[in-house]
């Protein structure tokens, strides 16, 4: 038996595993099984909680997606990550600095008036060039992975379902991609939905939510602060002048917890 805890971060949900004392075998296989919504758990993929590589980090993140690929990072789940070590690992230092395979994240948390917030520092964006695919101009842009973000004139209607897998595997992507939809609103708001590379359309994407108000910013002259509209919830993105580094802020919650 495995226990476990459930965690969304604007809808963006994940099974995590306490890993400070033990690690499952082939958790790729493992995430595939536990993310199956009609005969798993239920989630966007598999998240491992691990003590430091380096003692002067407080934790390792290790996700997999829901069909078993490894990812460099996730914002949402980086988010939960840091809730969880805080409450169950008991850990009050701040800020948080988190292993990923993107790198080592500071993250910021604080309990506000509407509940749990987290502000993680996601880095430099590497803008990527363009690409003309099925008919569409797309931003590639790295947030610690891949993505490629496209303006539509609304999201309720954009071909996410359709294009999304089509365009993740695209051989424009050597690694994949994920996709992101997105509307513009005005200069302090963006709607954005996504198709994830290797769990497709979610609730929410923080490192996509980063690519594409990043673009925005460069593309539709948004402000440097922009509420990212998803169908999860919203996440406000920074991108700063001064050090070129893209902040976000947004909420991690527990659901709930239990043995598989």
């Amino acid at each position: 038996m495995q226990h476990f805890t459930k965690m969304q971060g604007a809808g963006n949900d994940y099974v995590y595993i306490d890993c400070k004392k033990n690690t499952p075998e082939n958790p790729g296989a493992l995430a595939q099984k536990v993310s199956d919504r009609h005969f798993g758990i239920g989630s966007d993929g598999l998240v491992l909680i691990l003590p430091p590589l380096n003692s002067e980090n407080h934790a390792r993140m290790q996700m997999f997606n829901a069909d078993g690929s490894e990812a460099e990072m996730c914002g949402n789940a980086i988010r939960c990550v840091a809730r969880f070590v805080r409450e169950r690992w008991n850990l009050t230092e701040t800020p948080l600095r988190i292993e990923t395979k993107a790198g080592i994240k500071t993250i910021e948390t604080k309990n506000g008036e509407n509940g749990f917030l987290a502000s993680v520092d996601m880095g430099e964006p590497v803008l990527e060039g363009e690409a003309r695919l099925r008919g569409r101009d797309f931003a590639k842009i790295s947030m610690g992975n891949p993505h490629a973000v496209t303006f539509v004139d609304s999201v309720a209607e954009a071909p996410v379902l359709t294009e999304g897998p089509v365009l993740e595997v695209d051989k424009e992507f050597p690694k994949k991609s994920n996709i992101e939809f997105v509307e513009f609103i005005d200069a302090k708001h963006i709607k954005m939905r996504v198709w994830e590379r290797g769990a497709g359309e979610t609730l929410a994407c923080g490192t996509g939510a980063c690519a594409a108000a990043v673009v925005a910013m460069l593309k539709k002259n948004a402000d440097r602060v922009l509420i990212v509209e998803l169908l999860g919830g919203n996440l406000t993105i920074e991108w700063s002048r001064e050090t070129n580094r893209v902040i976000m802020a947004g909420p991690a919650e527990f659901v709930f917890e239990g043995e598989f």
